[in-house]
């Protein structure tokens, strides 16, 4: 997902905004199937979690302000996913860091366990550790007041360069998380989020997450609301750090997003040509990875999310 700007896009690696060519019905059922010879190998119960079924919906034709609309691409197949030579993790770097900068306000803020539990359990079973939070006085970056917000930013790309020594030997990646909005430079309003896949570092703010940004009143599910937003934005960007795409063929945790609405109609889950992606990458079990996500979900009140994924589970276990 990417902010607005008023001028034409910098060159920035802005991790929302891979992919180029044109979207369109026959890109968007080719990248829907899998080839037979990436499931030949498996065993019945793992091909199982890739079959595309009725848990799974096409894309939905964007409206005018979405993110098709405005960014044409024509998705990944698995097959270009793999030529692609990914970054994948190896027996050295394996493990996922968040690395939290800044205040994150009780209340205001996502639960900062949670979203680790959260990431433990979609990127499963590769470990995940939270970093000490970095004070807002140790944050090297210039910022500003936001011309139309009124609040204060942090230039992305000072984070951004700033991460790379703080990759840890054993690192996959490393993601730092804020509360503090971000803008890339002074043509745009603001940026989500900004990264680096051949660095394996990025910086996300989910600081335009809970409804007092925007002056809207506060609820019982507001809690639930801000977490789920942060832990989607947090698996889509680090999905991005494997070499996934955004996914044009699915309603998938991996589409691109133009704005809050409709990133809010994203599904939580990834389609089962992205899952296979990720699975070439990290080799879970999908019965286990299912099942830690179905903890998370029933402990932290994501019921539908939870019908949802024991939905899959069943499917996978009936074919064992």
């Amino acid at each position: 997902m990417k902010g607005f700007s008023d001028s034409p896009l910098p060159t920035l690696l802005v991790v929302a905004l891979i992919g180029l060519g044109a979207w369109a019905i026959k890109a968007k059922s080719a990248a829907r199937e899998l080839p037979a010879k990436s499931l030949e190998s498996l065993d019945a119960a793992t091909r199982r979690a890739f079959t595309a079924d009725d848990g799974f919906q096409p894309k939905k034709p964007p409206g005018p302000n979405d993110w098709l609309a405005q960014h044409k691409e024509s998705g990944q197949t698995f097959d270009q996913y793999t030529a692609s030579r990914p970054n994948l993790p190896d027996t050295t770097r394996r493990k996922l860091y968040i690395l939290p900068i800044g205040g994150f306000e009780k209340g205001v803020a996502p639960d900062l366990g949670k979203l680790k539990d959260y990431t433990a359990a979609y990127f499963h079973p590769m470990p995940v550790e939270l970093l000490p939070v970095v004070s807002d006085q140790d944050v090297p970056a210039a910022s500003r007041e936001n011309p139309y917000s009124h609040k204060r930013q942090w230039k992305s790309v000072d984070i951004l360069g700033w991460l790379p020594p703080k990759l840890p030997a054993d690192a996959y990646a490393l993601l730092a998380v804020t509360m503090t909005d971000l803008y890339p430079d002074d043509a745009w309003n603001f940026v989500f989020g900004q990264a680096s896949l051949s660095g394996r570092v990025g910086v996300f703010s989910f600081a335009r997450y809970h409804p007092s940004w925007d002056g809207e009143p506060v609820g019982a599910k507001t809690e639930t609301l801000v977490l789920g937003r942060a832990a989607k934005v947090l698996t889509h960007e680090m999905g991005h750090m494997f070499g996934l795409q955004h996914c044009t063929a699915y309603e998938c945790n991996l589409n691109g997003a133009n704005h809050l609405a409709e990133a809010d109609a994203t599904p939580m889950h990834l389609c089962p040509v992205c899952l296979r992606k990720l699975h070439h990458a990290i080799r879970f079990d999908p019965a286990a990875r299912y099942q830690a996500l179905a903890g998370f979900y029933l402990a932290n009140g994501f019921d539908a999310e939870a019908t949802w994924t024991n939905k899959r589970l069943e499917a996978i276990k009936t074919a064992r």
